[in-house]
């Protein structure tokens, strides 16, 4: 089943070659499309390793990998705009909880998923990592109650960490 030009309207990255990687943190780059499996309700999951963001104070470099699963409604964000857009991050300073949640809030703005979470696993600096999670549900309907429930039991059994 392909596509049609309405339900990719506004996808102007994907298959351009001329794509310009913005200097700064750019929430604008993202781009969605339709759902063409609104009747199911799945997990669409990006683990993006290579995340870099400044500590807003000493300006070095912060490592991690992103983790973004959501179970889309109508919109999903298109790939290389996401790509793009955490590229972004590079020069942008924030603590690694401002980064998942304004990540988060990005991408329930362009979506309005049904269910999201944002997980980063950052790279000890100073002798610590720091692994902040965020969820979100929509409101009033069951997905919220799986926010509550995922956000209480997170972590209770963390998996084998191999990228640090």
């Amino acid at each position: 089943m392909s596509r049609n030009e309405q339900e990719t309207q506004g996808v102007t990255l994907l298959g351009n070659q001329k794509v310009q990687y913005p200097s700064d943190y750019n929430p604008d780059i993202l781009e969605s499309f339709v759902n063409k499996h609104q009747d199911n309700d799945y997990f669409v999951k990006f683990n993006c390793p290579e995340f870099t963001s400044l500590c807003p104070i000493t300006g070095q470099p912060d490592f991690a990998t992103i983790y973004i699963s959501y179970i889309p409604d109508v919109r999903m964000v298109e790939s290389k705009s996401l790509k793009l857009y955490l590229f972004s991050f590079r020069n942008h300073g924030d603590f690694h909880e401002d980064c998942v949640n304004i990540i988060m809030k990005d991408l329930i703005k362009l979506m309005d998923p049904k269910y999201i979470e944002v997980w980063g696993k950052f790279t000890p600096r100073g002798g610590i990592s720091i692994d902040p999670y965020c969820n979100y549900g929509r409101p009033g309907t069951k997905w919220e109650k799986m926010a509550f429930d995922r956000l209480t039991n997170h972590d209770m059994y963390p998996e084998k960490v191999d990228n640090r």
